[in-house]
């Protein structure tokens, strides 16, 4: 069973081989976030579980919190620290740590953790440290990939990834994402264009598709790779999501969402008593 530091170890590879900045939009950073908007974050203190090479910290320094940490167990820290330094923000920190073992010594107003449970050895202990580094009062917000809608990416996708995961980071980016990503870039576009065909919307991955079919091909080979590049992803059914949720004692019913998101991944959160 692979550990949670040869996973970050892949992942600091897919991220450190980036370009300077974000390698999401604004609109993305947006559409994961929420239902969190900008006025809830402003002056408050903020923890991210997971950053990678900071991609969404540079997003969030926007909306102005009083503190921003970010953590990750990987070297991608290393980018995430270089991206942020270009910032004019200067309220935050980046640390190096294992998420799921990773205690604040004061717990945060808000903590988010973005397409980083499905890929630990137990998601359910990444949901923990986020629950644990919350205050009372404050809000967590996650997004994790569904098993619900997700088939083909499970049954044709993942057995890939199984294999590609053991292989140097530069040969499955440039020999198996590339042209593995292909066919499915042209699909995308496509599904777009003719979304207006009631069988068109029928097909696999059909919001999904529409969804990423606005960004260019580098965008879906990163996708592609990451995809291929992590020994371990797991894919979550709402029924999982309502299970963690309700062992915890310590959180507010009335303040819990569960979101589906692209026809194929769960954005949920609430608020701590």
């Amino acid at each position: 069973m692979p550990t949670d530091q040869q996973t970050a170890a892949a992942f600091a590879n897919s991220w450190n081989h980036l370009p300077p900045g974000s390698i999401y939009t604004k609109e993305q950073f947006d559409d994961w976030l929420f239902p969190i908007t900008a006025s809830d974050v402003s002056g408050k203190t903020l923890l991210e579980l997971g950053c990678g090479n900071g991609s969404l910290l540079v997003h969030m320094a926007y909306w102005l919190p009083a503190f921003l940490e970010g953590v990750d167990l990987g070297d991608s820290v290393k980018s995430a620290q270089d991206n942020m330094d270009r910032l004019p923000f200067k309220h935050w920190r980046i640390t190096q740590a294992d998420m799921t073992g990773f205690r604040a010594s004061q717990p945060y107003d808000l903590v988010y953790s973005i397409g980083v449970l499905h890929h630990l050895k137990d998601p359910k202990l990444g949901l923990d440290a986020v629950i644990a580094n919350t205050r009372s009062g404050g809000r967590f917000h996650c997004w994790v990939y569904a098993e619900e809608g997700n088939g083909v990416v499970i049954h044709l996708v993942d057995p890939i990834r199984k294999l590609a995961s053991r292989l140097p980071w530069w040969f499955t980016k440039y020999f198996m994402a590339t042209p593995l990503v292909l066919p499915y870039y042209f699909y995308a576009k496509a599904v777009s264009r003719l979304g207006s065909f009631p069988l068109i919307r029928k097909l696999p991955l059909y919001e999904y598709s529409c969804w990423i079919s606005r960004r260019n091909f580098g965008f879906f080979r990163h996708v592609a790779f990451d995809q291929l590049v992590t020994p371990q992803t797991a894919y979550i059914s709402r029924h999982t999501i309502e299970e963690w949720l309700a062992s915890y004692d310590n959180i507010d019913r009335n303040s819990v969402y569960i979101m589906m998101r692209n026809g194929n991944s769960w954005k949920f959160g609430g608020s701590l008593k």
